[in-house]
């Protein structure tokens, strides 16, 4: 019928800056990590160049001239310092608790999708208490492409059992909102880093602050 929102039947979430706003946490990291290689960022300069990124991508860019397995050792290191600087930290965004709820209740499927390494996502979902409400966690850097190729979300539209038609996303960052588009999932923008115009243009059908905003319940009708 013209003018019902459609049912979605899945809700796949990004992590960092999605579910709860690490942004900062990360920056913090990522400043005490690269700092003697010449790099610090604010918190633009991260949203522009570094949040919603693969290690591996972020890796080859700022530190081009180091080995790959220094490479790969001095962004455990990074990750590690998040870790210490996370754990007892996160809090969900406003609104999402109650999201999961609803969704637990029509029996929606729930899939995270990000590319963060295992043991962040799994800290932050822990720390969330929220961890068994994931039917699977899609980890970018453990598929042959990150975002903000589709792979991770067509992985987590595999791991729901749905089409891409019937399933909502949810991200922070250019490369995840690109990488959801692309895989034809109606994705909206959360405006924990990056304003509304960013996110409408990196392809998001609609932002948010928080998940009870009317709009956001209205596209995930029936959840």
């Amino acid at each position: 019928m013209r003018g019902v929102p459609k049912k979605r039947q899945a809700l796949l979430f990004d992590i960092d800056g999605t579910l709860a706003d690490t942004d900062a946490l990360h920056l913090e990291a990522f400043n005490t990590v690269f700092a003697p290689f010449g790099h610090v960022f604010d918190r633009a300069r991260a949203a522009r160049e570094l949040l919603g990124r693969s290690n591996a991508s972020i890796a080859a860019e700022f530190l081009p001239y180091e080995p790959a397995e220094r490479r790969d050792t001095i962004m455990a290191q990074k990750e590690a310092v998040f870790r210490s600087l996370a754990a007892g930290q996160v809090q969900p965004l406003p609104g999402l608790m109650a999201l999961l709820d609803r969704a637990a209740a029509a029996a929606i499927p729930i899939v995270a999708v990000t590319n963060a390494p295992r043991a962040n996502a799994e800290l932050i979902l822990a720390g969330l208490g929220i961890t068994d409400r994931f039917r699977a966690i899609i980890i970018g850097d453990e598929l042959p492409h990150g975002k903000p190729h589709p792979l991770p979300y067509l992985e987590g539209l595999r791991a729901a059992g749905v089409m891409a038609d019937d399933a909502v996303a949810f991200e922070d960052s250019r490369a995840g909102i690109t990488a959801a588009t692309a895989a034809g999932i109606v994705t909206v923008g959360m405006r924990t880093n990056l304003s509304h115009d960013d996110l409408i243009a990196a392809g998001a059908m609609l932002t948010a602050a928080t998940f009870d905003e009317p709009e956001v319940l209205a596209l995930v009708r029936g959840a």
